[in-house]
């Protein structure tokens, strides 16, 4: 069986029409080189090899994709200095606009004009950011990023946030800081990365405590994670707890892994095919409207 009959066979068991994955990349392609890169040194540096597997040209992830039976995806890009963020999202609306199952990504960074470029992406339709703490090593609370936290609370525009300390910490990673900004905007649609890994129990907290707080799934529960930073056993009464607040995230195209081991791993919990397919369709159709 091949990888996209084995994806067509975990949605017809849990009886979805197709999936929605709020984590996936698609960024400039000189961009997308240098990601590969750092995850290509990663092995000799750490003994963790982390292959891309799916190290193909844009149009034909995009065909994968689709293929998979993903409905709605996202281009989930970043920046890692000032300068970067605006050019990011001039990119990020032309592919939105050639390919409509992309949700409209946008990302930010704590500097001068922030607010502006955040608005405008907004205004042109952007239907969820990027905020990535480790690699842009900045403080989710910072003064600059106030309005713009305010701005899509009002808006209701969710941001994915990569703000647990895995794979490395980094200076603002970990639940502390994103507690503060939470204490700030309440009412903010966080989609916590990853789960928060490897502080799962504290990102559950601020899930159970925070009403528009969410969960994706991105690489968590597979393999190659739970050999480093496995999710706790006895946080699945909880998770299953927030059925309606997990989302499917994969990390595509940037994981050492097929894409359908995502599926299975979250299949082999056995929370039940009603939990799986909340968090693989329902949940994530639901929150963009679609």
């Amino acid at each position: 069986m091949d990888e996209i009959e084995a994806v067509e066979g975990f949605r017809r068991r849990i009886g979805v029409p197709g999936l929605v994955d709020v984590h996936t990349h698609f960024m400039p392609e000189r961009v997308l080189r240098k990601v590969w890169e750092y995850f290509d040194a990663v092995g000799p540096a750490t003994g963790i090899e982390w292959g891309i597997t799916y190290r193909q040209e844009e149009a034909e992830r995009v065909a994968l994709l689709r293929q998979f039976g993903v409905r709605a995806f996202t281009a989930m890009l970043y920046p890692h200095k000032g300068g970067m963020a605006r050019w990011l999202n001039d990119w990020a609306a032309g592919f939105a606009a050639r390919t409509p199952d992309c949700l409209h990504t946008a990302t930010l960074y704590p500097e001068e004009g922030v607010e502006e470029y955040a608005r405008t992406a907004v205004e042109a339709g952007a239907r969820i950011f990027k905020s990535h703490l480790q690699v842009g090593a900045y403080d989710p609370t910072h003064e600059l990023l106030d309005p713009v936290w305010g701005m899509l609370s009002e808006a209701g525009v969710p941001v994915v946030m990569h703000c647990g300390s895995g794979p490395v910490p980094g200076k603002h990673t970990g639940p502390e800081p994103v507690g503060r900004l939470l204490a700030r905007h309440p009412r903010l649609p966080l989609i916590v990365a990853h789960m928060g890994m490897p502080e799962y129990t504290d990102f559950l907290d601020l899930a159970e405590r925070y009403d528009e707080v969410r969960l994706d799934t991105t690489m968590v529960f597979t393999d190659f994670s739970e050999r480093f930073t496995p999710f706790p056993s006895t946080e699945l009464g909880r998770l299953a707890g927030l059925g309606d607040r997990v989302l499917l995230g994969s990390d595509f195209p940037n994981i050492p892994y097929p894409y359908v081991h995502q599926l299975e791993a979250l299949e082999r919990l056995g929370l039940g095919d009603e939990w799986l397919r909340r968090v693989c369709y329902e949940n994530g159709a639901r929150l963009f409207g679609l």
